[in-house]
């Protein structure tokens, strides 16, 4: 095989799809708490155990106690909380797509060099739907339900992709003897051909695939970047919501949920 082609072959790597997309987009925000999100509650958690919780976007507990709140208090709690129940579901939606786009990147690859619907490529897919399926579950997303660890939002790319990343390259990786195999079976059926033309056919194709993916995701990576950059803005915002609040309400004045610095997206 020559230079050409294995060059190209290396676009089976994960990796190197994911890390030009979206997903590296920076933003200095963190979530210094977990955040458990359904249709009636925010609950704002430390270890596993609830710090503080809004109700019905409008009561407000802290530590099981509910605190009597004034007007602006309210509308401040209530400011906040629709402000998190927007965000929360959005990064799942970010980091949900951002790993799909890759992974359809790769079973494309896979599916020109093997053939679609071939037994390889079916058992490649099942692996990778069964990832999807663990991907949402690692958000507890059921219904309106959502889960968010304490995290840094530095590197989208590798909060959400960093675990899933390598085990994608292990399935490609341990997929590679059959995919050239059928490659393999592919060039030979072209008794007219010598080798060197058919090693150069195969080059030609994967080149193609490669600018087609190119075309492909490129939009798609485009649209996530702006989804995400979109996200860091709107919590830098609510950070400064969440300031207002810590001032005016004493009992959460110890309570930093959103860590973020104004400027630092990049």
């Amino acid at each position: 095989m020559n230079k050409r082609s294995i060059a190209a072959l290396s676009a089976l790597s994960f990796s190197g799809l994911f890390s030009n997309s979206a997903l590296a987009e920076h933003c200095n925000v963190n979530f210094n708490y977990g955040v458990i999100i359904d249709p009636k509650h925010i609950r704002i958690l430390d270890e596993g155990q609830t710090q503080f919780q809004i109700n019905h976007d409008k009561q407000l507990f802290v530590l099981g106690r509910e605190v009597e709140l004034d007007d602006q208090q309210g509308e401040l709690i209530s400011t906040f909380s629709k402000g998190i129940r927007a965000q929360v579901p959005e990064i799942v939606s970010i980091a949900i797509e951002g790993v799909e786009i890759g992974l359809k990147a790769v079973n494309k690859v896979i599916g020109g060099l093997t053939g679609e619907n071939s037994a390889s490529h079916r058992k490649l897919q099942e692996k990778f739907d069964e990832m999807q399926y663990r991907l949402r579950k690692k958000f507890n997303h059921s219904d309106e339900s959502y889960y968010i660890a304490p995290q840094d939002f530095d590197d989208f790319d590798e909060i959400f992709a960093g675990e899933f990343e390598q085990e994608i390259e292990e399935i490609v990786s341990q997929s590679i003897g059959t995919i050239l195999m059928a490659v393999g079976d592919a060039m030979a059926s072209k008794d007219e051909d010598t080798i060197e033309q058919r090693v150069d056919a195969f080059g030609d194709k994967l080149e193609t695939m490669g600018e087609e993916l190119e075309v492909e995701i490129g939009q798609k990576a485009n649209n996530l970047e702006q989804k995400a950059a979109l996200f860091c803005q709107a919590l830098i915002k609510l950070d400064k919501t969440e300031f207002e609040i810590q001032t005016s309400i004493p009992q959460l004045s110890g309570y930093n949920l959103i860590s973020a610095q104004a400027g630092e997206h990049q």
